[in-house]
C-alpha cells in the first residue's frame, strides 16, 4: 500500500471549518482533544450520556444530538464501535446490511442532517460491505465519504500516532488529510506512513483493516502455540522469543505485542466479542468469493471458543489465554517489559 498522495494541497485548520466527532468514548475522546490541540474547531457528541462529563472535563464543546452535530458540522468524523452501531446512527433505513439488533441510541438517521459538500470521515473499523453502501448514499446527498479506519488502539489515540487505511474520491481525501496526520504517527514528514490510500474504491480501506486484523489475530494463535510447545519441550521462554523474533517466523506481533501476553496482560482494551464479529465479517467475504479460507476459518472458531468461556469482555488475546488454560500453564517471563 502507497501512501496518500497531496491532490489539490494540504487545507489548514481555518479551511477545515467546524468538526464534529460522534463518539468519545475511548478512541474517540483523545481524538477530538488532539483535533482541538492541534487548532480545530471541535464539537463532540456521543449516544451514552455518560460520558458528557468526560468531554466536558477536556473542555470540547457538546453537541445536543446526533443530527444537530451533523447539521453543524463541515467534517464529521465517526468513531464508533462497529459496524452495527455505524448503521444504526448514520442510515439505518436506507441498508441493507444495517443490523436491526444494534442497541438503540439517541437519534439515528443522522447521515440526512449533514449539508451537502460537507465531508463525512469514517474511522470506525467496520465491514466493507456496509462502507460501500454508505458511499452510495452519501454521494446522493452531494456529501464526501472518506473511510479510514484506524489502527494503534487507545494509547496511540492519545498520543496521536495512530495509523489509517484510506479509501475516497482523491478530492475528498485531500481535504481530510491533514486531519488525519494530526491524529497519526510521523506528522510533520511530506508523506506520513501512518496514511495508506487504498483507493477510491468502497470499502477498500475497511477490507484491509480487517485483513490487517486477521493476520494478527491469526499471530497471536500461532506465537501462542510455538511457545506453548517450547516451553513443554525445556526451551528457556525468553531466549525462545528472542529467536523467533529474528527468524523467518518473525512478526511486529513478536516484536510489538508479544510482550503484554508474557506479563498476563490480555489487552482489555478490545473486546473479544469485537475480534469474533471482525474475524466472521471477513470469513463471510470469503465465502462470497469463493476464496480459499481453510486457516482463517480456524482462527474464528478459536475466538468463538475463547468467546463462550470468558464471555463478551474486554480481551484481544483471550483466544491466547484459552490456549495457555488447555495446557494448563501460562506464558511469563520475569520483569518482562
Amino acid at each position: 500500500m502507497a501512501a496518500v498522495g497531496r491532490p489539490g494541497g494540504a487545507p489548514d485548520a481555518a479551511s477545515i471549518g467546524s468538526i464534529g466527532v460522534l463518539g468519545a468514548g475511548r478512541m474517540g475522546l483523545p481524538i477530538a482533544v488532539n483535533l482541538a490541540a492541534a487548532g480545530y474547531e471541535v464539537t463532540a457528541f456521543d449516544v451514552n450520556s455518560a460520558r458528557d462529563a468526560a468531554l466536558d472535563a477536556a473542555a470540547i464543546r457538546r453537541s445536543p444530538g446526533i443530527r444537530a452535530l451533523c447539521r453543524d458540522s463541515d467534517l464529521l468524523i465517526t468513531v464508533l464501535p462497529g459496524a452495527p452501531e455505524l448503521g444504526q446512527a448514520m442510515a439505518p433505513d436506507a441498508l441493507l446490511s444495517y443490523d436491526a439488533g444494534a442497541p438503540p441510541s439517541r437519534g439515528g438517521g443522522a447521515l440526512a442532517a449533514m449539508r451537502p459538500g460537507a465531508i463525512w470521515l469514517d474511522l470506525t473499523s467496520g465491514d466493507p460491505r456496509m462502507a460501500a453502501e454508505l458511499a452510495t448514499v452519501a454521494a446522493a446527498r452531494g456529501i464526501g465519504y472518506v473511510e479510514a479506519p484506524m489502527g494503534g488502539g487507545v494509547t496511540a489515540a492519545r498520543d496521536a500516532a495512530l495509523s489509517f487505511c484510506v479509501a475516497g474520491a482523491e478530492a475528498a481525501v485531500a481535504r481530510v488529510r491533514p486531519v488525519l496526520a494530526a491524529l497519526g504517527a510521523n506528522v510533520g514528514a511530506s508523506e506520513p506512513a501512518s496514511i495508506r490510500y487504498l483507493g477510491e474504491q468502497p470499502g477498500a480501506g475497511q477490507t484491509a483493516k480487517l485483513l490487517a486484523n486477521l493476520l494478527w489475530f491469526g499471530q497471536s494463535i500461532a506465537v501462542t502455540e510455538a511457545l506453548l510447545l517450547g516451553q513443554a519441550l525445556g526451551l528457556d521462554l525468553a531466549t525462545l522469543r528472542d529467536t523467533l523474533a529474528v527468524s523467518a517466523g518473525g512478526s511486529q506481533f513478536i516484536d510489538r505485542h508479544l510482550g503484554y501476553l508474557l506479563r498476563g496482560d490480555y489487552l482489555e482494551d478490545f473486546g473479544i466479542g469485537r475480534v469474533v464479529e471482525e474475524l466472521q465479517t471477513v470469513v463471510a467475504l470469503a465465502g462470497e468469493t469463493g476464496t480459499p479460507f481453510e486457516l482463517s476459518a480456524q482462527v474464528l472458531r478459536m475466538h468463538r471458543e475463547a468467546l463462550a468461556r470468558f464471555g463478551a469482555v474486554g480481551g484481544e488475546l483471550l483466544a491466547a489465554k484459552l490456549l495457555e488454560q488447555r495446557a494448563a500453564t501460562t506464558l511469563r517471563i520475569a520483569d518482562e517489559r
